[in-house]
């Protein structure tokens, strides 16, 4: 579709087309950025490739999750998710520069579709975390990490992953909309830390004491860390739970009652700054 289509087009059509169309418009312009900054793509993965050297090769000796085990196929599709799960602050914190910087209040003046800049800062970050995603492979296939789950298992779950991510982003969103400037955005990670630690990432929540256990197999994150690696083929020790038994279904539905949730408030809170 071209510009001289847009009169034959009317009512929701043309709604439609410019709501796509400005959701692009912004989405190119991320990429454009990440081009020209090569520098945020190694700051974001960063904390990721730290946290595999301290894991594995610091802390993987002592580690024991019990089954015999090898720890390196256990920790890296949980490092898998925990990156995903950590990216919603990468989100905050640029949602809260734009703000801050005025550059949301220039969209809201622009004749441009009020989803635009929410959707189009959701694809991007998409985007960031398939490139995350990729480099982060790299780095365990380098260390020694293999998926036994076959082409399509394996894509599965990469695919679980970024839908995690894709949940997790509108969060991002509203926590950047909702926070007052970029220092209280970066002082959040104090909350995204605990969301990704307390979880089975790095050991079987059967291990912890029962009432951190409970919370930890409730967590999203570990419904998505346990499901890719079923897919992966990786060990997966459990503690016969529920929750555990039914990693694949609940890493499909935890996200989309977070995007159910978030979305919409998200969208909302966009729609009424400076109200």
């Amino acid at each position: 579709m071209n510009t001289l289509d847009l009169p034959t087009l009317d009512g929701p059509e043309r709604r439609v087309y410019w709501a796509v169309r400005d959701c692009w418009t912004l989405v190119r312009r991320e990429l454009v950025h990440l081009i020209r900054q090569p520098s945020i793509i190694a700051w974001q993965l960063g904390f990721p490739i730290v946290s595999v050297l301290l894991f594995v090769y610091v802390f993987g000796s002592a580690m024991d999750v019990g089954g015999g085990a090898d720890y390196v196929s256990y920790a890296m599709p949980g490092m898998f998710a925990m990156t995903m799960a950590f990216g919603f602050m990468n989100t905050a914190m640029a949602v809260a520069v734009e703000k801050e910087r005025g550059v949301i209040d220039r969209f809201r003046s622009m004749p441009m579709a009020p989803s635009a800049v929410v959707t189009g800062r959701g694809i991007s970050d998409v985007l960031h975390a398939a490139l995350d995603l990729a480099v982060l492979a790299a780095i365990a296939l380098v260390i020694g990490w293999r998926s036994d789950g076959g082409l399509l298992a394996s894509l599965a779950a990469f695919a679980l992953l970024l839908w995690l991510r894709f949940a997790l982003i509108w969060i991002g969103v509203l926590i950047g909309l909702l926070v007052p400037n970029t220092e209280a955005a970066g002082n959040l990670f104090a909350l995204a830390f605990p969301f990704g630690m307390v979880s089975s990432v790095f050991t079987p929540p059967s291990l912890m004491p029962d009432w951190l256990g409970a919370i930890a197999m409730w967590n999203p994150v570990s419904a998505t860390a346990g499901a890719i690696r079923d897919l992966f083929g990786n060990p997966m020790p459990t503690g016969g739970s529920w929750i555990e038994a039914n990693a694949l279904p609940m890493a499909v539905i935890w996200p989309l009652l977070i995007t159910a949730v978030f979305l919409p408030l998200a969208v909302r809170k966009y729609q009424r700054l400076s109200r």
